[in-house]
């Protein structure tokens, strides 16, 4: 399995566009043949930071989530989102039992 977490810092005047776009994601991703989780989150203590979790089957399930046309429309919206750089962690993980 895939985990990916990231951290974004959205401009406080794009905030409402970047969360509907974030949802737009989410529900998409969700739909697509083997995301187990897409879900963004707001963080407490700043509201225009939010936090991005994934998990997938397979690397090739995340190869091909980068090639969706919401992927590529997505990344198009980034740059009139984000008001800082922002950090992806991945890992390669097994199932607890």
């Amino acid at each position: 399995m895939i985990v990916i977490a990231a951290t974004v810092l959205v401009k406080p005047e794009a905030r409402e566009d970047a969360r509907r776009a974030a949802i737009a994601m989410g529900a998409a991703s969700r739909a697509e043949a083997g995301c187990i989780e897409y879900r963004f989150w707001g963080c407490l203590e700043d509201p225009n930071r939010f936090f991005l979790f994934e998990r997938w089957e397979s690397a090739e399930a995340l190869a091909r989530h980068g090639q969706t046309e919401h992927m590529r429309a997505f990344r198009e919206q980034l740059p009139g989102f984000v008001a800082a750089p922002f950090t992806i962690d991945r890992w390669v993980v097994s199932p607890a039992t």
